[in-house]
C-alpha cells in the first residue's frame, strides 16, 4: 500500500525514522508523497531519492577515518576566508584596538602575529559565525553530504533543482523552512520553488537557529510562489511547523496551491519523535564525546538551549500542528526518543541500536493498530 509520509524535526533523534522505515517496508508498503522538517527533511530527501531502509541504514552508519560518525562532521569549525571583507574588517579592528603608543615598534610584528592567531582561533571563528550569520557551525559539511547522497542516485541530482528532482525521481518531495525576513513559513517543492536547488532546500530546513548558519535566498533560485524573496534569511522550518502533517490532511485552497489536491483518504503516516517516551534498552548506553570545540565540547548546553527554544516555538507558533495532530491521532506513529539529544550526532553503535529498534517496534505497532481499526470499520459497514 502507498502512504504519504511525514518526518518530524528532531536533530539526531531522527535516527528512529530509519528503524520505522524498516518495519514499513517489511509490511510491503511504499512511500507516496514525503514531507519533512529540519532533520526530518534529510530522511524525506533520501526516501524521495529512492533510498530504501537498508540504504538509509548504511548512510547513518558511515564513519570517518577517525572512527567518528559521519554526522559528527556537521558540527564543523566555520571558516572565514582570508579574502573576505569580514576577515579583513576583523583584522583591522583588532589591530586598531591593540595599537598602543606605549608598545614599541620592534614588537609590533608580534602583535600582528597574535592578531592573526586570534582571528584563526576556533572559538573566535565560532563566535563570528554565530553573531554574523546566526549559527555556531557553518553547515557546509551538511550541504556537501546532501549533494553527495544525491549524486549516488544520478550524476546530475547533486546540483538538481526541485523541478529537476521531481522529474527524475517521479517523487513528490516537500521540505519546510522559515523565512525570518518575512516571518512566514516556506514549503519548498517543485510547485512552490521549482528553481531552488534540492540540496539547498534541505539545508535551509536544517538551519536550526544558533546551531547552523542561516541561509540567504539567492536570485538564481527563482521566486517562491511567484514572490521574489532574494536576500531573505531562511532558517529551520521547525520554528513554524515542526510536524507538518496538516499539509497532507487538510482540504483547502491554500494547501492545494502548495501541495496540489490532497487525496481523500487516510493513507498518511506522520512519524512523531516523542521525547516523553523513553527508549527501551538505552539506559545502559552512553553518549559519545561531541567533536564540538570550546564551550560546546559536550553538546549538553546547546541541546538544552535548543530544547527550550523549540518548546517555546512550539507553544507560541506551532499550535496548528498540535491541533491537526490531535484530530488525526490514528495517522500518527509515535517514535520513542526520550533521553537522546538533538545534537547527539556521534552515536556509538551501542547507543544507536536501541533507538533504531524502538522506531521499528513503534511502526510495527502502529501498522497493526491501523489494520485492526480498518477491520473494525469494515464490520460496521
Amino acid at each position: 500500500m502507498d502512504f504519504d509520509l511525514v518526518f518530524e524535526g528532531g536533530g539526531a533523534k531522527g535516527l528512529a525514522f530509519v528503524g520505522a522505515l524498516q518495519a514499513f517496508e517489511r509490511q510491503g508498503h511504499r512511500p507516496r508523497r514525503v514531507i519533512g522538517t529540519s532533520a526530518g527533511s534529510i530522511v524525506a530527501l533520501l526516501v524521495a531519492a529512492g533510498y530504501n531502509a537498508e540504504e538509509c541504514m548504511q548512510a547513518i552508519n558511515e564513519r570517518m577515518p577517525d572512527g567518528k560518525s559521519r554526522f559528527a562532521s556537521f558540527l564543523e569549525v566555520p571558516r572565514i576566508p582570508e579574502d573576505a571583507d569580514l576577515h579583513q574588517s576583523l583584522v583591522y579592528w583588532l589591530r586598531t584596538e591593540l595599537d598602543n603608543p606605549a608598545v614599541p615598534n620592534i614588537i609590533e610584528p608580534l602583535v600582528d602575529n597574535m592578531v592573526e592567531g586570534l582571528v584563526k582561533a576556533n572559538l573566535a571563528r565560532h563566535l563570528v559565525s554565530l553573531f554574523a550569520w546566526g549559527g555556531w557551525y557553518s553547515g557546509n559539511n551538511l550541504l556537501n553530504y546532501l549533494k553527495e547522497k544525491l549524486e549516488i542516485c544520478s550524476k546530475d541530482l547533486g546540483e538538481s533543482t526541485l523541478r529537476e528532482f521531481a522529474q527524475y525521481t517521479g517523487r513528490d518531495l516537500s521540505v519546510v523552512a522559515t523565512d525570518i525576513t518575512n516571518r512566514t513559513m516556506l514549503v519548498l517543492n517543485a510547485r512552490t520553488a521549482p528553481d531552488c536547488p534540492t540540496a539547498w532546500a534541505v539545508r535551509m530546513s536544517m538551519s536550526c537557529p544558533l546551531v547552523w548558519q542561516e541561509v540567504i535566498w539567492q536570485s538564481e533560485w527563482g521566486a517562491y510562489q511567484g514572490r521574489d524573496i532574494t536576500g531573505h534569511k531562511i532558517v529551520d522550518g521547525g520554528l513554524l511547523s515542526n510536524f507538518p502533517i496538516r499539509l497532507f490532511v487538510l482540504q483547502d485552497e491554500i494547501v492545494e496551491k502548495i501541495m496540489g489536491k490532497n487525496p481523500d483518504d487516510d493513507q498518511v503516516i506522520g512519524m512523531l519523535l516523542d521525547d516523553g517516551m523513553p527508549v527501551p534498552g538505552a539506559e545502559g548506553t552512553q553518549q559519545a564525546d561531541s567533536p564540538a570545540p570550546g564551550f560546546l565540547e559536550r553538546s549538553d548546553l546547546i541541546a538544552e538551549m535548543m530544547a527550550r527554544l523549540s518548546g517555546l516555538a512550539d507553544t507560541l507558533l506551532s499550535g496548528h500542528d498540535k491541533e491537526v495532530m490531535d484530530a488525526h491521532q490514528h495517522l500518527v506513529c509515535r517514535l520513542p526518543a526520550g533521553g537522546y539529544g538533538i545534537l547527539e550526532f556521534d552515536l556509538t553503535p551501542e547507543r544507536m541500536a536501541p533507538i533504531l529498534a524502538a522506531g521499528e517496534a513503534a511502526m510495527e505497532a502502529h501498522l497493526a493498530a491501523r489494520q485492526a481499526r480498518e477491520a473494525e470499520l469494515l464490520k460496521k459497514t
